[in-house]
């Protein structure tokens, strides 16, 4: 079933929201948690499966005991771009999370997002993180035991793209103590 979105003559004319008119429906209870802003439009999250919230927690549970008091890691929160809001699986900005006490985080030092069932809308996203100038991104693509990793971004676009297998480890180019043996994802 095609969506009245797909039609070019369509999107060109539909009007985007803005971040704050998007914090005014949250905050009216029009649109539910269950949503997240990307370009200016409106996105229904998608139901995680077992594998999905399997693979982040067991990243994340490498990542906390890779990472100093110098970082936060923050599971499925928010990061406020100029259009967007999503609400990556793992975001791990520098700060103590006081700082985020009344906003949330413009940027962060590397972004993962788990992908079993939304492998496109999270390749897309690799965009919107470039140009919120995410210095690093990790596409992790369950169903076929890879991880894209995108890092260097320049003009609202990764210039480093490497793709490993779950039989590799992973090193964050941001983040000198972040290293994953993939194959726990296996």
């Amino acid at each position: 079933m095609s969506s009245i979105l797909d039609k070019p003559a369509v999107r060109q004319v539909a009007l985007p929201i803005t971040l704050a008119q998007y914090h005014e429906l949250g905050a009216s209870g029009i649109i539910d948690e269950r949503t997240e802003l990307l370009r200016g439009v409106i996105v229904r999250k998608m139901i995680k499966s077992p594998r999905h919230s399997w693979i982040v927690e067991k990243m994340a549970a490498t990542l906390r005991a890779c990472l100093s008091d110098t970082y936060v890691l923050r599971q499925e929160q928010p990061l406020s771009f100029l259009d967007s809001e999503p609400e990556p699986d793992l975001a791990v900005v520098q700060s103590s999370s006081d700082e985020y006490r009344h906003s949330h985080p413009q940027t962060a030092l590397l972004v993962i997002e788990v992908a079993i069932t939304s492998e496109d809308l999270d390749r897309e996203k690799a965009e919107i993180y470039a140009a919120g100038n995410v210095k690093e991104y990790w596409l992790v693509i369950g169903e076929k035991q890879l991880v894209e990793k995108y890092a260097n971004p320049v003009n609202g676009r990764y210039t480093l793209v490497e793709t490993l297998g779950f039989d590799r480890t992973i090193r964050s180019t941001t983040i000198e103590a972040v290293q994953m043996d993939l194959t726990v994802l296996i």
